[in-house]
């Protein structure tokens, strides 16, 4: 392989790799973002307590994350051709990775949620805030460094995940180490992709612990 052809190859496979990244953890926040706030508004000593809807939601919740990814992303072929129409590719990568992200992330919300200062919540409902002002005025504003960290896990997960759907074809750096490196014992090849997704893990760490730790002093100056 000409190192022209590498580049070019190590170029669309990190491109096809933060396409996977960014619309996966866009859609498991769209879905997991509200699943962990009700969590919070339906346990038994929420804000909104309704505890046999909350045990449903834990249960399918603590059902999904226990699977692992390589098998769910198996699993759910039949669910990534119905969406995409392919069980290959980046496509049917998103929607496995999606489906097997959104638990997490409602976890993660509802961690961050559950770490507020009960004294400031108190003090929010003594002025008067309903439901609604606690969640977007006061928790999650109070919330947001661990959300951010919170944030910060999940993509590295996702790197990690998006990885290991190419052992099944799902494209990006994985499938590059995978077809062209260890298939064809062509270990240069595995050894640059492995270097590229920690340069994305580190580079993700670093910028969103940097963006945390100035709006965490900032809420603490507040």
């Amino acid at each position: 392989m000409t190192l022209s052809t590498l580049i070019k190859l190590m170029g669309e496979a990190s491109l096809d790799t933060l396409t996977i990244i960014f619309f996966s953890t866009l859609f498991s926040y769209l879905g997991g973002f509200p699943l962990g706030v009700m969590l919070i508004l339906f346990r038994k000593d929420g804000l909104h307590p309704m505890p046999k809807l909350y045990r449903i939601l834990d249960t399918v919740i603590n059902l999904i994350r226990s699977v692992p990814f390589v098998v769910l992303i198996l699993a759910l072929m039949p669910v990534s051709h119905f969406i995409t129409g392919t069980t290959i590719g980046i496509k049917a990568t998103i929607v496995a990775l999606v489906i097997g992200a959104i638990p997490f992330v409602a976890r993660i919300v509802e961690t961050a949620l559950k770490e507020v200062d009960s004294g400031v919540i108190e003090a929010a409902i003594t002025m008067g805030c309903d439901v609604r002002q606690l969640i977007f005025k006061v928790m999650l504003s109070e919330a947001l460094p661990s959300l951010l960290q919170g944030l910060s896990l999940t993509i590295i997960t996702l790197i990690g995940y998006s990885a290991m759907a190419g052992m099944v074809g799902g494209g990006g750096l994985g499938d590059v180490a995978v077809r062209y490196g260890y298939y064809r014992y062509n270990y240069n090849v595995m050894l640059i992709a492995l270097v590229i997704l920690v340069l994305l893990v580190q580079i993700v760490q670093s910028t969103i612990h940097t963006i945390t730790r100035r709006i965490d002093r900032r809420i603490r100056q507040s």
